[in-house]
């Protein structure tokens, strides 16, 4: 059985790391497989957006401890997590939903920090522990310290405590904190309503916001306009007006 699941439904492709024996433990191959489920969301375009969960009472719990100490190195292996995130941030213009069903530590918190929003059972809770086993942290560093204060980021990074799935939706991590058989519901219910919508002007939405963030506002405006007046000239643009003059529903293609 394959330790990440795709599956494409109604132009969703659900991601759902599938260790669960060892709570979604990251090892190479899942790594690889989170690598090619990416990869596909962002090629193929019968897919308009994905959902990544985890399957069983953990959403990811990061590295696999026991690979690691027989000499797995993940960090400096082609495809690595790092390049992981990077790849999610910068390639992946489609939005992806993390769909937290159980606990996320360390590299399973970096991917669902990866996704745009964030949908968390009530009993999760999230973790860097990694000071506890005499390591370091890729995502705690780099991608939770630009998401709350530094401060508390630091408290959180260097005591290795875990934070509850409300101090994470206090802190502005989460989008929403649900009980745990609503999470999937959840989080299909805001997909559907992303997917009512122009998938090209929704990427681009993502895009302009994205690569704005740590431009000056000059660029900002320049990225936002460069990326206003390519979708000026798609089908979907002329179909939302279309639509809207005509008071009938919109039908999106993606072209």
């Amino acid at each position: 059985m394959p330790q990440v699941e795709y599956e494409v439904r109604d132009r969703i492709a659900y991601i759902t790391m599938n260790r669960p024996e060892k709570l979604n433990a990251m090892t190479h191959e899942m790594l690889r497989g989170l690598w090619d489920a990416f990869t596909k969301v962002r090629d193929d375009d019968e897919v308009w957006l994905g959902i990544v969960t985890g399957e069983g009472r953990a959403f990811s719990v990061g590295h696999d401890l026991v690979e690691m100490s027989t000499g797995g190195k993940m960090a400096d292996t082609p495809g690595s997590t790092d390049e992981l995130y990077l790849f999610m941030a910068t390639q992946v213009w489609k939005p992806i939903i993390a769909a937290v069903n159980g606990i996320c530590l360390a590299q399973g918190a970096g991917v669902a920090l990866g996704a745009d929003i964030r949908v968390v059972a009530d009993n999760v809770q999230f973790g860097w522990p990694q000071v506890k086993r005499g390591i370091s942290s890729i995502s705690g560093p780099v991608i939770l310290s630009q998401r709350v204060p530094i401060g508390k980021a630091l408290e959180i990074l260097l005591t290795g405590e875990f934070i509850s799935a409300q101090e994470a939706l206090e802190l502005g991590l989460v989008n929403y904190v649900v009980p745990a058989a609503d999470v999937m519901p959840k989080a299909e219910e805001l997909a559907s309503k992303i997917l009512a919508n122009a998938p090209l002007a929704v990427r681009g939405m993502k895009e302009a916001a994205v690569r704005g963030l740590d431009l000056p506002l000059r660029d900002r405006l320049e990225v936002a306009t460069n990326i206003y007046d390519r979708l000026q000239d798609t089908e979907d643009a002329a179909e939302g007006l279309a639509a809207f003059n005509e008071k009938r529903p919109t039908v999106f293609r993606g072209r």
